[in-house]
């Protein structure tokens, strides 16, 4: 049984919150957890992640007698959904005015007694955290600095330190069709899954991430903490996030 806290701070610079982020958990135990950034540098970023989550939310939610009992089933669902929204999205985007160009990121985890698919587009970030103190990358951002360290133009360290590092190359709603990337993994007993926001994961190293997680601290004192220290770094950008944990915790909600 999973337990988890949901985390969505404006921050400190930001007039507005264009995050967005959810649970749902259905009769038959099946869980999904989305976390959307609005991407800031389009108009409307917030209008794109509400309509994104919202719509995932409710269409799981709503389907309660969907037969989604395997990894194949569940896959398709996400899949069909994610394009079916980014069409929504891009479509919506077009004909209203000052919402041309708005996007944003997804990612949408699927929770199964453990098992996991997992829908990724832009650089919002899943980490699966153990008890060993560390954190394991799930997901790679679609960011213009990746696409240089892919064709050996720069190296990772001078992908870490470039201007441009908060560029994405791929976003839900601002094309008419979307190329979803899928991931399959299993959460293990007694370990933490984490999906956030880059307002988090631009404050706060990976490191620093599993050492408060892992610590003697109530899940939901965890996820405040994070969002409290990327706020202490500067709070430039809106921080969001689900962290969740396969093990009961005293303390918890």
């Amino acid at each position: 049984m999973f337990q988890y806290v949901i985390e969505s701070d404006t921050g400190l610079k930001r007039e507005i919150n264009e995050d967005r982020v959810a649970v749902a958990k259905r009769s038959d135990g099946l869980l999904l957890a989305v976390v959307a950034d609005g991407m800031g540098g389009h108009n409307a970023g917030d209008v794109a992640s509400d309509m994104t989550v919202k719509s995932l939310i409710e269409q799981f939610s709503e389907e309660q007698g969907a037969e989604l009992k395997t990894a194949e089933q569940q896959r398709s669902w996400l899949s069909e959904h994610v394009r079916r929204i980014n069409r929504e999205v891009f479509e919506y985007s077009e004909k209203t005015p000052g919402c041309k160009g708005m996007g944003t990121t997804l990612i949408a985890a699927m929770i199964d007694h453990g098992n996991c698919i997992m829908c990724h587009i832009g650089d919002s970030r899943a980490y699966l955290i153990g008890f060993e103190g560390l954190a394991v990358p799930l997901t790679r951002d679609h960011s213009y600095v990746n696409v240089l360290v892919d064709s050996g133009e720069i190296s990772q360290e001078e992908a870490e330190m470039h201007p441009k590092k908060n560029w994405i190359v791929k976003a839900l709603g601002t094309e008419p069709s979307i190329d979803e990337e899928l991931i399959q993994f299993a959460i293990p007993r007694d370990s933490y899954f984490l999906i956030c926001t880059d307002g988090l994961t631009n404050k706060v190293e990976d490191t620093e991430i599993a050492e408060l997680v892992t610590s003697e601290m109530a899940l939901t004192e965890k996820g405040h903490t994070l969002v409290g220290l990327a706020n202490e770094r500067g709070g430039e950008d809106n921080i969001s996030l689900v962290l969740l944990s396969s093990k009961i915790e005293e303390g918890n909600p």
